[in-house]
């Protein structure tokens, strides 16, 4: 229980890692706000099911994360709430099946680090505030390998997870003062909605450098994020762990 009693932000929580980091949250001890794009019946019944199973709080929360109103709307509801806020985990994200640079659209790109960066910017700058004057609190963002080491295409998400990977380390030092750590996961192949939008010759190419010669699962980066999130981490930030089976 290594989340016992805590509260967390988590975006994406409709599938993927973000449903995964949900359930893992959970299940060692901490109450969650679920955040998706649109309500869904569906998905209340989903969280219900896990607050239930594991004897926690889970409150879903709605919002575009590219429209700065509805998030200004979704932080001041659970501000109201007047509990800490212990952990934001920065999920929501998107990729596209884009292949070459060259013919990749200007607006494709400005949507890619609409989503993937600046709606990161955005909700992490109004939950830091918060965190800072609480004096404590753990960010973890998602970023990717194709942050991290390139891609052979996919120009705009490598860009927008690379952006992430610099404003994680440089917030963590900003943070530091306040007992606010930063720190980010950058997952390989994932098997998700996500990874499965990757085109196959691509997704060939990368598996191939894997050495554990196989898809991760969302849960197994769930485990890291939970550990970045909990007090086993306490001396770690700005850190960018690699969840990837070997690359």
């Amino acid at each position: 229980m290594i989340l016992q009693g805590k509260n967390a932000i988590i975006t994406g929580a409709r599938r993927g890692i973000g449903r995964a980091t949900v359930e893992a949250f959970a299940s060692y001890g901490a109450n969650v706000w679920a955040c998706a794009r649109k309500a869904d019946p569906a998905f209340e019944m989903d969280m219900k099911a896990v607050a239930d199973k594991y004897g926690v709080s889970v409150w879903p929360v709605y919002f575009d994360v590219t429209n700065e109103t509805e998030m200004k709307t979704a932080v001041n509801s659970i501000r109201k709430l007047k509990i800490s806020i212990d952990i934001l985990v920065n999920v929501a994200g998107i990729a596209d099946d884009s292949t070459s640079f060259q013919m990749t659209s200007l607006e494709k790109i400005k949507h890619v680090m609409a989503v993937n960066f600046f709606a990161v910017s955005l909700l992490t700058q109004y939950i830091s505030r918060l965190m800072a004057r609480q004096r404590f609190g753990s960010i973890i963002n998602i970023a990717s390998i194709a942050g991290l080491d390139g891609a052979p295409a996919q120009y705009e998400y490598a860009a927008s997870k690379g952006a992430i990977i610099s404003g994680t380390k440089n917030l963590a030092r900003e943070l530091a003062s306040y007992n606010v750590r930063v720190n980010a996961v950058a997952p390989g192949m994932i098997a998700t909605d996500m990874g499965n939008q990757i085109d196959e010759e691509l997704k060939k190419n990368i598996l191939s450098k894997v050495i554990m010669n196989r898809l991760g699962k969302p849960e197994e980066v769930a485990d890291v994020i939970a550990f970045l999130a909990s007090d086993l981490s306490r001396y770690m930030t700005g850190q960018i762990i690699r969840v990837d089976g070997g690359m």
